[in-house]
């Protein structure tokens, strides 16, 4: 396809043929037989990093399963039911090696974008940090080094490694108001150190410490951890608070708007295979029609009216059922 190919027009929204640069395409199902360091262009020269080698055996680690507990187990997305602006900013930061600071309604799917790149692109097990957690990158203890110091995900991401590794850092808002500022060199730079290690490296210049992938650990030399390959960064924001500039000129931003009627059904179809009829269809126009009178609100509280209609709680007769429904799909929000 080309760039120039005209745009076409599916279930009502205009969606641009897939340009050719387009490495993600946003439906979470893996590209297979790719190498996403062979087909990914190399990083603009402010954006090159120099860290150690990989290890020899560079394998990411397998995702645990919260892959599937956040996106499902079909593969019911296609190109059409994606916003092509979410694809070019996705495909963006991939290029550019900037972090993406993703904005948007709570349960408008924010933080299932970083799980739907790690297995569209065969990136394995997604590094998912608590804002408490992405203060330094690590979890350490006093020495004796090594058995006693343990990477948390943003170290573990900033690892050097073939492929880049998906961080997500989940509600920065909620984050301590120095986080940003903090995360600001680690994000220019590449690399941070790790004091308990660096003040130990003329006796230890190679320390092997635990990471945050279950049962690995790596070897750090001289503390400090620096990247080959920058992480694809996914923070989220619900739009609470406003970040320094300084911080804000290091990302990419993109804002996800509240699903419709046909990325509803898709996403549904995805976690709750094989299951049909007229009332999940009803229930899908009707919340729909509700998110869109009351600001938006989250698919996960479709997907459980949808559950529980399904598992035989529906009945149409009944008063109970509205009333149900009326009290899942409540605004977030103290009244």
């Amino acid at each position: 396809m080309s760039v120039n190919d005209q745009d076409a027009t599916v279930n009502g929204r205009t969606t641009p043929d897939a340009p050719d640069w387009w490495i993600y395409r946003g439906t979470g199902r893996p590209i297979h037989d790719i190498d996403l360091a062979q087909i990914l262009p190399a990083p603009p020269p402010w954006r090159s990093y120099r860290g150690d080698p990989p290890p020899e055996h560079d394998v990411p680690p397998p995702d645990d399963g919260e892959a599937e507990r956040r996106l499902g187990t079909a593969f019911t997305l296609s190109e059409q039911d994606v916003d092509a602006g979410e694809l070019n900013m996705v495909n963006a930061a991939l290029y550019l090696r900037r972090p993406l600071l993703v904005t948007g309604n709570p349960g408008t799917g924010k933080s299932s974008l970083a799980y739907r790149i790690a297995r569209e692109l065969g990136l394995g097990r997604v590094q998912a940090a608590a804002t408490e957690q992405a203060q330094t990158g690590e979890e350490a203890e006093e020495p004796p080094i090594g058995d006693f110091v343990r990477l948390g995900p943003l170290g573990t991401a900033f690892l050097p490694g073939r492929l880049p590794r998906v961080l997500l850092i989940d509600e920065l808002d909620k984050s301590e108001a120095d986080l940003p500022n903090d995360l600001l060199s680690i994000f220019e730079d590449g690399e941070f150190t790790i004091e308990e290690l660096a003040r130990a490296r003329n006796c230890h210049p190679e320390v092997t410490v635990h990471t945050a992938d279950p049962q690995r650990t790596a070897i750090v030399r001289d503390g400090r951890i620096a990247c080959r390959a920058f992480p694809v960064i996914i923070m989220t924001s619900n739009g609470e608070r406003e970040f320094p500039p300084a911080f804000l000129r290091r990302c990419l931003q993109l804002r996800i708007e509240n699903p419709d009627h046909d990325q509803l059904a898709a996403i549904v179809a995805s976690h709750l295979v094989g299951e049909d009829g007229e009332h999940r269809d009803s229930l899908i126009r009707e919340f729909a029609d509700r998110s869109k009178a009351e600001g938006g609100l989250p698919t996960d509280r479709l997907l459980d009216a949808v559950y529980l209609a399904t598992s035989g709680a529906y009945q149409p007769d009944q008063e109970a059922w509205p009333r149900l429904v009326d009290a899942l799909w409540q605004r977030l929000a103290v009244r």
